[in-house]
């Protein structure tokens, strides 16, 4: 059993000494956002934000794991390897499987030797409406409750021991804007009820790591992707005029939250959520 050591000074500690860090931009800034020598992997890495992100990690030079519940990533791994010259595979998982999550994440560590970024990506939504509606059943909140808290708990708690063991690591939570305001004029209170979960506990596992790892959250806003395809376009109309930039994301557009968190450029930046959710949550 491991002990506690707590992070607070107390008062009988004489040490004042000032904790520092050499300040350094070289070789430049701009090569601190390289990922290059880094194994990167994105949970929902076949779906159209975690493509997105497995594509800009792959330009920034790091080897791409994807993992997803889903056969095949139709290609996107060998495309990548031979587009930007990294290593890429792709793995199936069930993310709501702790003994599964376990055992990937050995095996990756095992192929590629270690993990230095992983992205807890994967997500289902709500479409049922109220928790009233007939259909809104025990078993679909349980569900988004597997997938959006507990795959990403199981994550974390095996993938950090691989950070505690190197004594360095990138943890990065897909939250929502969801996890900040109640969207309208859909309900769907048990998303944002779990994404709001999932923001909180980077939050916690920042400090829990703060160690040997940073533990990050990216909240997007709406974005144009597959799930949001079965809403009503006059629904997804009212998103548009409630968001100040009066559209959805593009999935390309989220990318570079993800590539600071995962960089070296972002050294200090733990327990954070970045909202990019063109000014939502501002109004």
């Amino acid at each position: 059993m491991s002990t506690f050591t707590s992070f607070i000074k107390p008062e009988t500690d004489s040490d004042r000494t000032v904790p520092t860090k050499t300040f350094n931009l070289n070789p430049n800034l701009f090569e601190r956002f390289s990922l290059k020598g880094k194994v990167t992997c994105i949970t929902g890495g076949a779906g159209a934000i975690g493509s997105a992100i497995a594509e800009g990690y792959a330009q920034a030079g790091g080897d791409v794991i994807i993992l997803d519940h889903a056969h095949s990533d139709n290609g996107l791994s060998e495309s990548l390897a031979i587009k930007y010259g990294i290593r890429s595979k792709f793995y199936q998982i069930d993310v709501t499987n702790g003994e599964q999550v376990k055992e990937v994440v050995s095996r990756i560590e095992s192929e590629f030797g270690t993990i230095d970024v992983f992205v807890a990506n994967a997500g289902i939504a709500w479409y049922t409406g109220s928790i009233l509606n007939e259909d809104s059943t025990p078993e679909k909140w349980r569900k988004v409750f597997d997938v959006n808290v507990h795959g990403v708990f199981y994550c974390a708690k095996y993938v950090g021991e691989i950070f505690k063991r190197k004594g360095s690591g990138s943890f990065i939570i897909t939250a929502s804007m969801s996890a900040h305001i109640n969207n309208v004029p859909n309900y769907q209170t048990c998303y944002n009820s779990a994404k709001a979960a999932a923001m909180h506990m980077a939050k916690g596992l920042a400090v829990e790591f703060a160690g040997f790892a940073r533990v990050n959250s990216v909240s997007p806003g709406y974005t144009n992707t597959l799930l949001s395809e079965p809403i009503p376009r006059a629904q997804r109309a009212k998103w548009w005029g409630l968001t100040p930039m009066g559209r959805e994301a593009e999935t390309d557009e989220l990318v570079g939250a993800y590539l600071y968190l995962a960089s070296d450029a972002s050294s200090f930046t733990n327990g954070s959520d970045i909202r990019v959710d063109g000014g939502y949550c501002c109004v």
